[in-house]
């Protein structure tokens, strides 16, 4: 059974406002246990922690931008 699209727009602004940056502080507090490795190894790790964190919730994303397809058109004639 997949989402509505009011659903996961909701769901999506979830994840976007308290969701990432909980990613980030995660990300942030891990990344400053481990010894500091070169500057590029640690661009590219935050390159891909950056990346990775959308995959699960690509489902969720995807159409969230557009216009509600389940909405009647505004310019239909009444």
């Amino acid at each position: 059974m997949s989402m509505s699209w009011k659903a996961r727009r909701r769901w999506s602004i979830l994840i976007l406002v308290v969701g990432l940056p909980v990613y980030i502080l995660v990300a942030w507090v891990v990344m400053s246990l481990i010894p500091r490795p070169p500057i590029l190894v640690e661009l590219l790790i935050y390159a891909a922690l950056g990346i990775v964190w959308a995959l699960p919730f690509k489902a969720i994303f995807k159409g969230v931008g557009k216009a509600d397809p389940d909405a009647a058109p505004e310019d239909a004639p009444r």
